[in-house]
């Protein structure tokens, strides 16, 4: 080799070197989002489909921590109020957004216009807001609905309302009870848990005309509305339910429904698209949809649910972060759901397009009862008189878990005749007034 020719080739190779270094660090400087998520079918799609979002946005790789819903709101809200920087994106709650936003815990999410926030179903904007900031977008929302079985009201000769009142379900219950046949006929949460039975016995007492808290935070469960709701539950499950409804809750009553043991049930609209079904229900033909029924008000008659996407407030990755979220909630996101799996599985309760779209209407047939639901839910005004709080079948303070548990054991005693409803009532009001002055919301 000529030796003329010796420095351009160590230049060269010089060159070579440097490039292969910068595309080690290229590819070193890649950003990684941990996201902590719950195990549902939707999220567990997102997954699958989150290969998409990593092929338009090379420079990000997505790495996933899924947990079961208990353990999932110990990690994230453990790792937000010490800090720890664990998660760039978490699924919360609706109950969570507020406070954590009102705390500062959270990121407010900014978005572009092609991300069209409102297109977003205001109830569900409007329960993960603080002053109009968003700070959490919804990936799928839900109320409450009564499902029942149309065959069996037909042959009792009623034709249920759009929008019935608790009375009218009574007298259809006591008709189409036919425990002889297998045949019960209502079917409702029993089983203790905030989330449980206390999402559902919320919403009774809300049209009740009663609230958790009154003006200055005095809990209200011995109040009449609190006595007359749930007197009127638990008599309802002991004349017309199945036997050992107080450790029922969605899961258990979905298998009962799907096999066409329950004349009807009221719960989270989510619920619709499984009794609708054919593979999962013996009598998916014979299932009909109305809005959660009422007593005094129909204010708070159907809770609010969405799980949700948030950045921490102390995040290094905002960016990306930020992208992500805007990808996984978009109408896009929806349209490949759609794609991929057919529009009956798409992810329901967030945007006005999804409900406008000509094919999900017809792929969902509970879908304009569903968007009712949801639409008529007010989480800033769910109670006949005026509340403090936030949330419509939860109130949005850090002490509502404790109270809600406490309680809902109360209520599920009451229901399994161990004790009366009032001294479970009683009880209640104890520990609720316990719990609050502990926080010091009044002497």
């Amino acid at each position: 080799m000529p030796r003329s020719t010796r420095p351009h080739t160590r230049l060269a190779l010089a060159v070579v070197a440097l490039a292969a270094s910068l595309c080690g660090a290229a590819a070193h400087a890649q950003t990684e989002l941990v996201i902590a998520t719950v195990n549902n079918g939707h999220m567990i799609e997102m997954q699958k489909l989150s290969k998409n979002f990593e092929q338009a946005h090379p420079d990000i790789k997505l790495k996933w921590v899924t947990l079961e819903e208990g353990v999932l709101r110990q990690r994230v809200t453990t790792d937000i109020a010490t800090k720890g920087g664990q998660f760039d994106v978490m699924t919360i709650g609706m109950y969570e957004a507020p406070i954590w936003g009102k705390k500062g815990w959270l990121q407010e999410l900014k978005t572009d216009a092609a991300y069209d926030v409102d297109d977003l179903l205001p109830a569900v904007r409007n329960g993960l807001s603080i002053d109009g900031k968003l700070f959490a977008a919804p990936f799928y929302g839900e109320s409450s609905m009564l499902m029942y079985r149309k065959d069996l009201a037909d042959k009792a000769g009623v034709q249920v309302p759009e929008r019935p009142t608790w009375p009218q379900i009574k007298d259809l219950a006591a008709k189409m009870h036919d425990p002889k046949n297998g045949v019960y006929g209502i079917c409702l949460r029993g089983k203790p848990g905030w989330g449980d039975n206390m999402a559902f016995l919320t919403t009774l007492v809300n049209t009740f005309g009663g609230q958790w808290f009154d003006m200055q935070w005095k809990p209200q469960l011995e109040s009449k509305p609190w006595k007359d709701a749930i007197n009127f539950y638990v008599d309802l499950l002991k004349n017309y339910g199945p036997p050992g409804s107080s450790a029922n809750s969605f899961n258990e009553i979905l298998a009962l429904t799907n096999s066409g043991k329950c004349g009807m049930w009221v719960d989270a609209t989510i619920a619709a698209s499984f009794v609708a079904d054919p593979k999962q229900s013996k009598v998916a033909d014979q299932m009909a949809f109305a809005q959660a029924p009422t007593m005094n008000t129909p204010k708070g008659a159907n809770w609010l649910w969405s799980w949700n996407l948030a950045i921490p407030a102390g995040s290094k990755k905002v960016d990306a972060a930020q992208k992500f979220i805007t990808w996984s909630t978009s109408k896009d996101y929806i349209q490949l759901v759609a794609k991929t799996n057919g529009w009956a599985n798409v992810p329901t309760g967030t945007r006005k397009s999804t409900y406008a779209a000509p094919e999900f209407q017809k792929a969902a047939r509970f879908a304009a009862a569903e968007k009712v639901s949801i639409d008529s839910a007010n989480p800033t005004d769910s109670t006949l008189p005026k509340s403090p709080y936030v949330g419509v079948q939860f109130a949005a303070i850090p002490e509502f878990q404790a109270i809600g548990i406490a309680v809902g054991q109360q209520m599920s005693a009451a229901l399994a005749g161990k004790t009366t409803v009032d001294a479970a009532l009683k009880a209640s009001q104890v520990s609720a007034d316990r719990e609050m002055k502990k926080a010091g919301y009044y002497k």
